[in-house]
């Protein structure tokens, strides 16, 4: 990844105003980035932001983007689309947060205006940039693996749904429940390391098993609780993701499940496989050879701890500063929408669903 300062010279704004917009402000400022503001809807929000950073906090987008180059958003999905669609329409680079929308229809928007743009469009899947996946992804581009046939993609919590009532349990604003919140950073990065090939169908179930229980035993996710009546999305998913030359995706994800938490990926080839934690960071590497007698080879790799949505956010200022569109970060997102939604429609039909060209 590169390790060069992005370019102070670009005045940047945030868009949402909640956790992650100031986890992000944090970054940028780390980066001696220029923050001239910011924008959310909330009175709170925007008082408390501007009394931290000691800017100017903005209840209209177009206000904001009026003093900015660059803007981050980090606001519920619903509302990806207007805010971004908006900045690339007046040429302002736009780093928006996972997933592209909340909708596919919405998603094509998004395509269609960065596509009509000289603006820079980076969606934040910010895991590619862990030094793991790094390492693996170096590992399969020099042919150690061999070709790359099969992911086993698994981001499960064993309690975990966010707080009921909050945006994210309400399909309205989110557009779904886990699939859409975790098994949008699984599926990129099952994808990613396969380097994105063809989707031909996919085949899934979602459920709602825990979320609308009354006697959820809500432990330690962000959010006050609710309770059930204001929960109505999936807080779990089960998906096979078949894709072109007979690759294929196994995905689980959960936001609660009766299992253990799990957060590994296993990519399978024809040489080695990588299996690697996304939260611990470990990595293994399993091989098998006939040099002398016949055995197994098992190696642990360790890999320096790296700050993600830094190293994210230097590749989008390093994009603006060289000209560099990312036209494949905007076209990989909305592959992983149109397999989410897919997912979804396979769940509602209970039959494998065929990705319309």
């Amino acid at each position: 990844m590169m390790n060069d300062p992005p370019p102070a010279s670009i005045r940047a704004g945030i868009v949402g105003l909640g956790n992650i917009g100031q986890y992000h402000t944090e970054r940028l400022l780390d980066h001696g980035i220029e923050l001239v503001g910011g924008m959310d809807v909330s009175a709170d929000a925007r008082e408390s932001f501007g009394r931290r950073y000691g800017v100017e906090a903005y209840d209209d987008h177009e206000e904001l983007y009026d003093e900015t180059d660059a803007i981050i958003v980090t606001t519920p999905n619903k509302f990806h689309e207007q805010y971004t669609v908006d900045a690339l329409d007046r040429g302002v680079h736009v780093l928006v947060e996972k997933p592209l929308a909340h909708s596919l229809e919405s998603a094509q928007r998004i395509v269609d205006a960065e596509a009509a743009s000289d603006a820079v469009c980076m969606v934040g899947f910010n895991n590619r940039f862990l030094n793991t996946v790094q390492i693996v992804k170096n590992r399969i581009d020099r042919g150690d693996l061999g070709e790359v046939t099969h992911v086993e993609a698994n981001y499960i919590r064993r309690r975990g749904v966010p707080g009921r009532g909050s945006w994210f349990t309400r399909q309205a604003v989110a557009g779904g429940g886990a699939l859409i919140d975790l098994g949008v950073h699984a599926i990129d990065l099952a994808m990613y390391v396969l380097g994105y090939p063809e989707v031909t169908e996919v085949s899934g179930v979602t459920r709602t098993e825990f979320g609308s229980r009354s006697d959820y035993a809500y432990l330690e996710m962000w959010g006050e609780d609710a309770g059930p009546e204001a929960f109505d999305v999936d807080d779990s998913a089960s998906a096979f993701i078949r894709c072109a030359d007979n690759r294929s995706i196994a995905l689980e994800v959960a936001w609660a499940t009766n299992r253990p938490a799990a957060h590994n990926f296993i990519v399978r080839g024809t040489e080695a496989a990588a299996e690697f934690d996304l939260m611990e960071g470990d990595l293994s590497v399993y091989s098998a050879s006939s040099d002398g007698p016949n055995h197994l080879e098992d190696t642990s790799v360790k890999a320096a701890h790296n700050d993600t949505h830094a190293d994210e956010q230097r590749a989008f200022f390093e994009a603006i500063a060289t000209g560099q569109h990312h036209n494949e970060s905007i076209e990989e997102a909305f592959t992983v929408q149109q397999i989410i939604h897919y997912i979804y429609r396979s769940s509602t039909e209970g039959r494998t669903v065929p990705l319309e060209k």
